[in-house]
């Protein structure tokens, strides 16, 4: 794997809720190990306050709402030729059926990409992503997965080589050229996916998938591991969104 990539991977880390709340607690004990208590202190204070903040349900499902209110859900009217269906998770465990072997974002994102396959006639269906971890690319398990369930193999577009999101909109785009086409991912990733087509000068319709948010119900709740998710989801799209933009 890229050198770049890898080292991608890692500075993200650290900018995210879960390695800012990890690099601010390991500070905070070696504070208390060297016996600055007051910088210990600070620094132990600042982690669970972090912890604290992304884990609180109003505040994590605020900042994901605000992702996913930006595009609308698709109508399924509109008349398409191709369908990409931006790659996720998945494992290759033997010991498990295919439907638990694809993460449960891929899940919604191929069920709908489905779905309007089903709906647009003469359409095809473009899956993209590499293996990951696993010996096998996130792009030929959802092909699997479309082709359990009735799509012809005739009407998919395979590259399992693209690593992100700025390599899928490379490969659509020697595809489909300035043509619309229909840009099937989870909800909380739609606003950065369609900023990085269009700076390609690509031509998406967005079809967002796979919602996290809920209506707000008060301010009362505990902190809870699912809401810490929740957070981690949506700063990983806001410092994406952010780092286009000073790219651009």
């Amino acid at each position: 794997m890229e050198l770049g990539f890898i080292l991608k991977k890692f500075i993200t880390f650290f900018v995210e809720p879960y390695g800012i709340i990890f690099l601010l607690f390991i500070l905070g004990l070696y504070m208390l190990f060297m016996k600055k208590y007051k910088f210990a202190k600070i620094f132990l204070s600042i982690s669970f306050g972090f912890l604290f903040l992304f884990a609180y349900p109003p505040f994590a499902n605020y900042l994901i709402t605000k992702l996913e209110n930006q595009y609308p859900k698709y109508n399924y009217k509109t008349d398409v030729k191709y369908i990409h269906v931006l790659g996720s998770g998945h494992n290759t465990d033997p010991s498990q059926p295919l439907s638990s072997q694809i993460g449960d974002a891929s899940v919604k994102r191929n069920l709908e990409g489905i779905l309007i396959h089903k709906a647009t006639k003469d359409s095809k269906i473009i899956f993209t992503g590499y293996e990951g971890s696993t010996d096998t690319p996130t792009a030929i398990m959802n092909a699997k997965f479309a082709k359990a369930l009735g799509v012809n193999e005739e009407n998919l577009l395979i590259n399992p080589k693209p690593k992100d999101t700025k390599e899928e909109a490379i490969f659509t785009k020697s595809v489909v050229g300035d043509e619309a086409f229909v840009l099937v991912t989870s909800a909380t990733h739609i606003p950065r996916a369609m900023m990085l087509f269009k700076s390609l000068g690509l031509n998406p319709i967005p079809a967002p998938t796979n919602f996290y948010k809920k209506e707000f119900d008060g301010f009362l709740k505990a902190p809870s591991i699912s809401s810490l998710q929740k957070s981690q989801i949506a700063m990983h799209e806001y410092i994406g969104i952010l780092w286009n933009k000073l790219k651009s």
